[in-house]
Formats: structure tokens, C-alpha cells, sequence
């Protein structure tokens, strides 16, 4: 006589279950991965500004102009 194959519902939340956790676990690991570290962005955030603004001579009239810094503010 063959003992009953059928599983139990308890046997079937864990198969299913175990799966699920190890996606959620996986996807979480690569989030936190791919994310821009927190302490350099604060970091320069709160760093004084650095850049100091000098006179460059513009090539057309040759009069002194504040220099600007790439990401287009101007230099104080």
C-alpha cells in the first residue's frame, strides 16, 4: 500500500513562500547597491564653497569679467 503522495498545506505555503523571500531578498540586495552613497552627498552638500571668482580677460574688448563656473551659476 503506497502512503498518500498528496502534500499538506503547510508543506505548500513554505514551497511557495521560500521563493517569494528569496526574490524579495535579491531585488533589496540590488537596490541598496545601485544606490548613490549617502555620505558624499551630504558631504558636499555642507562643504563651503570653494571656487573663487577671478577677473578673465574676454577676448573681444579685453575688459576683466567674472569667471563662471561650468554648471552655468556665477562664481561668488
Amino acid at each position: 500500500m503506497n502512503p498518500n503522495s498528496a502534500l499538506s498545506a503547510w508543506q505548500l505555503a513554505v514551497m511557495a513562500a521560500v521563493p517569494v523571500a528569496a526574490l524579495a531578498a535579491w531585488l533589496s540586495v540590488i537596490f541598496f547597491a545601485a544606490r548613490e552613497p549617502r555620505g558624499r552627498a551630504q558631504a558636499a552638500a555642507a562643504a563651503p564653497e570653494t571656487r573663487s571668482a577671478h577677473v578673465v580677460p574676454t577676448p573681444v574688448t579685453g575688459e576683466g569679467e567674472l569667471a563662471r563656473p561650468a554648471d552655468g551659476g556665477i562664481a561668488a
